[in-house]
C-alpha cells in the first residue's frame, strides 16, 4: 500500500523500538525520533548499557550526540512482544552491537532479534549494513527476500537469503532497506505496514 493516506495518529498506542549504538547515521536516528512519534507511537531506543544508566554515543556523520537509557538486554518475551517493530538501523550501530566476549554465545542484541524472529506479532526493520547483526543466525533470513547496501550482497546470500534489488522489500514481517539514505522510504512502508494491522504487538 504504498501510496496509502493514513490517519492522523495511525500508530496510536503501538511502540516502537531502535537499536542504537556509536557511529549511528544521524539524519536516520533523528527521523524515527520524530516521526513515528507524528504518528502517535512510542520510541524506545534500545542498546548495551555494560552497567550505566545511560550511554551518550556519537553519530557517524557529525558526531551528533544521542542518549539512550533503555537495555536491550533483560527483555522479557512479554515486553517483546508489546513492540510493533524493532529496527536494526544503518551504519556500524549492527557491527558494534553483534560483539560477543563468548564467541559460543550470541551478543545480547543478535538474540534479542534471534527472539524477536520468533514473534510474527512484531514486524523486524533491518536497513543497510543493518543485517551485520543477523549474521550469526543466518536461519533466521534463510529463503526470505531482502535488500541490503552493496556492500552486504554477499554477505546475505551467504546467509542464504534471496537478495532482491529494489529500496525497500517486504517479505511477511521482515522489512529490509537499502541504505541509511533510504530511511524515509523504509520507516514510510513500516508505519503502513503497522497502520493496516500488520505488527501490532500486544499493546
Amino acid at each position: 500500500m504504498p501510496d496509502a493516506v493514513l490517519r492522523e495518529g495511525a500508530l496510536s498506542g503501538t511502540r516502537i523500538a531502535v537499536l542504537v549504538e556509536s557511529d549511528f547515521y544521524e539524519p536516520e536516528i533523528f527521523y524515527y525520533q520524530h516521526r513515528f512519534a507524528e504518528e502517535g507511537a512510542e520510541v524506545d531506543f534500545l542498546t548495551r548499557l555494560w552497567g550505566n544508566d545511560s550511554i551518550t554515543f556519537s553519530g557517524h556523520e557529525y558526531r551528533a550526540p544521542f542518549t539512550a537509557s533503555r537495555s536491550l538486554e533483560g527483555l522479557s518475551d512479554e515486553e517483546l512482544r508489546r513492540y510493533a517493530a524493532i529496527i536494526v538501523p544503518s551504519g556500524m550501530v549492527a557491527d558494534r552491537l553483534r560483539y560477543t566476549e563468548d564467541v559460543d554465545v550470541l551478543a545480547p542484541a543478535t538474540e534479542l532479534l534471534r527472539r524477536a524472529f520468533e514473534e510474527p506479532t512484531v514486524l523486524k526493520g533491518i536497513i543497510c549494513h543493518g543485517m551485520w547483526l543477523a549474521a550469526s543466525i543466518p536461519g533466521k533470513v534463510r529463503g526470505r527476500k531482502v535488500v541490503c547496501h552493496n556492500n552486504l550482497i554477499g554477505d546475505v546470500r551467504n546467509m542464504g537469503a534471496q537478495y532482491v534489488d529494489e529500496d525497500v522489500v517486504v517479505d511477511g514481517d521482515l522489512v529490509t532497506g537499502r541504505t541509511g539514505a533510504h530511511h524515509h522510504l523504509f520507516a514510510r512502508r513500516i508505519i503502513e505496514l503497522i497502520a493496516a494491522g500488520r505488527g501490532r504487538g500486544t499493546g
